[in-house]
């Protein structure tokens, strides 16, 4: 057995990480298994030795796994197998990409995959907050360039108390809950969701992540140099400094002087510093053969130019692409109810971003089923965030949905769903279709998914806006902080931070970093400067919707919620699911339940007040206890030799014994009921023994004019079973007795 290297990191509160190279996939680049608790995850690096011909940037894959066999379970479908990635899967490689991405060397060019799986799913750790510790080990230990390790920690606020990788337990308790990313000296990435938290605790937050971050950081290291680590070298550039040169003498002012022309269409923009490129290169081709002429260097070169003509712009003159100040916010436009058949929407425009966004109420049948390996539950709030290809400009069709997709959606997701009341019975659904983008996208979704909810009548707790903010800086540590960025100003800068919040704060973050050596100063800056701006965009939100909508609209399904005993739930059910189905048959109604905390949950949807009641009147007429004295519609249910059985609730039948079916004597009740007839009785008894019920039909008519009770019949004691005067057990006088025989009145 090969022999392992281990490091542990100690937590400090008893709980520790192990760090373990040497043992599993030793013929990757790089692998490590990293153990807390019972959770364990394998990761493994591998990079190609050369890098593809024409190839100017970093080809980094992550892929993030999770076995089902982790955690003892099969998994679901027919084959029984994983498959493609799911959501939760997807996200947990993009937090570790973003995290991973800025610190490869800038010219190595190399096709580099990361594989994070996990192998063993302990119930107490939750493993996507050591997946960027394991991708970063797995580097470490590999010969692949990496300018120095990272780590990823979670860190959760629960009862104001900060926690580094709490449980999924602890968690639901928690107030703040953000992922970071961050090497021993800079914080490379931060997303996560908070209820209405400061701008000062959360960067307090960020700070004890950083803390854990850093002990991480050198645990790597040692192992490193356990292992005897020593970096490939390489050559994947070819430069031309007399060209590079050649470019930047040509074409930097052109590129300052269009920067400076504040043009606010995008697509002109483009075009704009596209022609200054291509007038160099026509120029260039007439003193040089056809071969040597490498058009992608000139593009390389040329990117290099115009990002710090517009940087320079943004730092000595304080202008930006489009003419506005740094806290400027574009302009703002909306509409809601502009979908007429949906139950919400809204069109939000900011600049040139427009978000079509939709609303949509279901009911429980529409929960979202989650059958993750670490996580089985039900989703009730769901958003969807679609980016066609036209929203850029873009001459191709959708193929399918992209990692960003997920991860914007998922960021909308976390901004929106803590402003639904948790009462709120319905399942919501927000679908954001992006119309035109140019700079946060996201934000946009936030911001229309908001008056979109309502629209539609969602009696949201608070309203929610959003804002990325972005950051230029340069060597003599200068800076200028943007509010509300455009895509070139995300693409060319130095840092992407979005942010949402309501009134009284901040509900989720998302931010990338590019620069080293970022002070918490000027990020306490950049989220003091996104506040401001949210509020500006809120304002601009209230203006277009001040408040829900008071009612639904009549498309939208109705719905009632009910409690009941537990007891009571398979008389609901029926035999087979037979009661349910005819009560949703008869009423037109969809009818779920379940039971919560010995509780039977019923919900009733139904599009119209008359469906509801219907049902509502049949659900409570099987829980129902009968009380005496209560007049009830039955149902005959059968005709006996001494009565009839009415069935006065579902299930619950009771005896109309002869003598109460009508003041005038009858000998048979089927001379006035048969089966299936409805019969109005009244409950007159209950026995406390047997529970059985006494019905009388009798007693709600009226009496006949002169009538007279009969005489009491003299009391007989008991005797013989076949004393012929006593009444037998049907209760009717034996025949062999007629003293008190009274023929029929005759019929009229």
């Amino acid at each position: 057995m090969s022999q392992a290297i281990i490091k542990t990191i100690d937590l400090g509160d008893g709980r520790t990480i192990t760090i373990e190279t040497g043992r599993l996939a030793k013929q990757a680049d790089g692998s490590v298994v990293v153990r807390m608790g019972d959770t364990m995850l394998l990761a493994t690096v591998v990079s190609a030795r050369e890098a593809g011909p024409e190839v100017d940037f970093m080809p980094l894959s992550v892929d993030y796994r999770e076995k089902f066999a982790a955690a003892g379970r099969f998994p679901g479908g027919f084959l029984k197998r994983e498959g493609k990635a799911s959501d939760d899967e997807i996200l947990v490689a993009r937090l570790v990409d973003r995290a991973l991405r800025p610190l490869f060397p800038a010219d190595f060019h190399a096709e580099t995959v990361v594989n994070v799986v996990l192998i063993s799913a302990g119930t107490e750790v939750m493993p996507d907050c050591l997946a960027g510790l394991a991708a970063s080990a797995a580097i470490s230990v590999s010969d692949v360039p990496f300018e120095c390790p990272i780590s990823e920690v979670r860190v959760a606020r629960i009862a104001g108390q900060f926690v580094i990788n709490p449980s999924l337990s602890q968690l639901q308790e928690a107030d703040i809950d953000i992922m970071v990313g961050a090497s021993a000296e800079n914080i490379m990435m931060v997303e996560g969701e908070m209820k209405e938290v400061s701008e000062a605790e959360m960067l307090e937050a960020i700070k004890v992540a950083h803390d854990a971050i850093k002990v991480h950081c050198a645990a790597q290291l040692e192992l490193a140099a356990e292992v005897g680590v020593v970096k490939r070298t390489y050559c994947h550039e070819v430069n031309d400094e007399e060209l590079r040169e050649l470019i930047w003498k040509e074409t930097y002012q052109k590129s300052y002087d269009v920067a400076k022309q504040q043009i606010k269409n995008k697509q002109l923009r483009v075009e704009a510093f596209e022609a200054i490129k291509q007038e160099f290169i026509e120029k260039y081709k007439e003193s040089k053969s056809e071969e040597e002429v490498s058009e992608s260097l000139i593009g390389r070169y040329y990117h290099d130019v115009e990002k710090e003509a517009m940087r320079r712009m943004i730092l000595d003159d304080g202008i930006r692409l489009d003419g506005r100040s740094t806290t400027e916010i574009r302009p703002i436009w909306g509409l809601v109810d502009y979908l007429p058949a949906a139950h919400g929407s809204a069109v939000f425009t900011r600049g040139e971003t427009q978000s079509l966004t939709s609303c949509t109420l279901g009911t429980k049948m529409d929960e979202k089923i989650i059958d993750s390996v670490t996580f089985r539950g039900k989703e009730r709030f769901l958003l969807h965030y679609n980016f066609p290809p036209f929203c850029t400009g873009e001459a191709r069709t959708s193929r399918g949905l992209s990692r960003r997709e997920i991860g914007h959606g998922n960021l909308a997701h976390r901004a929106l769903k803590s402003m639904i009341p948790s009462d709120f019975p319905y399942i919501v659904r927000i679908v954001s279709d992006i119309l035109e983008s140019n700079g946060s996208s996201s934000m946009a979704t936030v911001c229309a998914g908001t008056m979109a909810m309502m629209d539609a009548g969602v009696p949201m707790k608070k309203p929610v806006s959003g804002i990325a903010m972005g950051l230029i800086t340069d060597v003599n540590k200068k800076y200028a902080i943007l509010s509300d960025i455009l895509g070139d100003e995300d693409h060319l800068g130095d840092m992407d931070f979005k942010v949402t919040g309501t009134k009284d704060g901040i509900t989720a973050t998302q931010m990338d970093i590019k620069v080293d050596g970022l002070p918490y100063e000027v990020l306490a800056q950049a989220l003091e400067q996104a506040r401001a701006g949210r509020m500006h965009i809120l304002g601009k939100i209230l203006e277009v919707i001040a408040e829900p909508r008071e009612d639904f609209k009549p498309n939208v399904p109705r719905i009632h919620t009910m409690t009941i005993p537990k007891d009571f739930i398979g008389a609901i059910i029926g035999p087979g699911g037979k009661i349910i189905q005819q009560m949703q048959e008869d009423t037109k109604t969809t009818i779920t339940i379940e039971e919560v905390d010995n509780m039977g949950v019923i919900q009733i949807s139904g599009l119209n007040k008359d469906s509801l009641d219907a049902a509502i009147a049949r659900i409570k007429s099987i829980v129902s206890v009968p009380e005496v004295g209560e007049v009830y519609q039955g149902k005959v249910k059968s005709i006996v030799a001494f009565g009839a059985f009415v069935e006065i609730t579902p299930g619950k039948e009771g005896l109309l014994h002869i003598s109460e079916i009508d003041w005038k004597r009858i000998n048979s009740a089927d001379e006035v009921l048969k089966e299936g007839d409805i019969v109005e009785v009244k409950l007159l008894e209950v026995d406390e023994r047997t529970g059985k019920l006494k019905l009388s039909r009798k007693a709600l008519l009226p009496k006949p004019e002169g009538y007279v009770e009969p005489e009491a019949r003299p009391h007989r004691p008991q005797g013989d079973r076949n004393d012929r005067g006593r009444r037998d057990d049907r209760g009717r006088g034996d025949r062999g007795d007629r003293s008190d025989f009274r023929p029929p009145r005759k019929r009229e």
